[in-house]
């Protein structure tokens, strides 16, 4: 098969008609009959599976992977990317604020500069000024963070090879982070500079927004816990300082309230060394937490479509 079109279904019934019909035409044209559309419903709670499972019924071409519950974007979009059988792979978001017909610059950009990846990077963020700067903010500190060289205002958009898929699907990582995956499965990435249309109010609410950032700190990184560590050691050493004035001041300068310094050298010291212990153990217990649970990150509860 030559491509597939792979997108995801939360709260996306508005959208989910267009986006065919404007996918399917652009695919048509790349790749004449021989593609797939993959929608991956990840536990949507409107009527989102009913219209992708009628299409199929309509569509040959139309594939619908259902959730047994909403597991996130990032594992539906992995999971949509596991079942897509392409040489050619286009990921993106169903809402039409990227439009589909971005697969045919891509593919031209991809021949032309024979790389393995094509992805989207938006010219100017979308909103208003709080959530513009502090979408700046979002991906510089994800840099800082986690010392990955990301782009900013990447996009889901993206052609991409069988080979890079293939190899972006073997990360068995529980806690799912698209952005830094892209980045750290290597081969020959482009971008391109797109518009992103504004369609309404997004589904990423503001607590979402936060628990993708705790997420994609702590699973490209354990700066948290080593800055946690050296808290511990500064506190220790501070502490060490303050007992040599207290003995200082206690010896020449003055008589303090008997037991008062011993108090405060000792809840000092053991502060200290308890949080740098913590720091130690944690690092240590972040690594170890990751790889046992081995949960698998989403369900499937049906695959509607491909001659069932």
């Amino acid at each position: 098969m030559k491509l597939s079109v792979v997108a995801t279904l939360y709260q996306s019934a508005p959208y989910i008609a267009g986006f065919h019909e404007r996918a399917s035409a652009a695919a048509r044209e790349l790749a004449g009959d021989d593609y797939e559309i993959v929608l991956v419903n990840d536990g949507s709670p409107d009527n989102s599976l009913d219209i992708a499972v009628g299409l199929t019924r309509a569509d040959s071409h139309v594939v619908v992977v259902d959730l047994s519950r909403n597991f996130g974007h990032h594992k539906a979009m992995m999971t949509g990317l596991s079942h897509a059988r392409g040489e050619r792979v286009f990921l993106i978001d169903v809402d039409l604020e990227e439009e589909p017909e971005l697969l045919l610059s891509f593919h031209r950009q991809m021949a032309s500069q024979s790389c393995d990846v094509v992805y989207g990077v938006q010219e100017q963020r979308k909103g208003g000024w709080f959530e513009r700067s502090t979408g700046g903010l979002f991906w510089k500190l994800i840099g800082l963070l986690s010392g990955l060289p990301l782009p900013e205002n990447v996009l889901t958009a993206r052609l991409m090879t069988r080979a890079y898929v293939d190899a972006l699907v073997r990360h068995q990582e529980r806690e799912v982070f698209m952005a830094g995956l892209w980045f750290i499965t290597g081969f020959d990435q482009r971008p391109q500079t797109v518009r992103k249309l504004d369609k309404g109010v997004s589904t990423y609410t503001f607590r979402r927004k936060l628990a993708l950032f705790v997420n994609s700190v702590t699973s490209f990184s354990n700066l948290p816990l080593v800055v946690i560590f050296w808290t511990g050691i500064v506190i220790f050493c501070l502490a060490c300082g303050y007992i040599g004035w207290l003995v200082l001041n206690w010896l020449v300068f003055s008589s303090p309230p008997a037991g008062w310094t011993s108090v405060m050298a000792s809840i000092w010291f053991l502060g200290g060394l308890v949080i740098s212990f913590m720091g130690v153990i944690g690092i240590y217990l972040s690594k170890v937490f990751s790889e046992t649970k081995q949960r698998p990150y989403t369900i499937v509860r049906k695959v509607h479509g491909r001659g069932e």
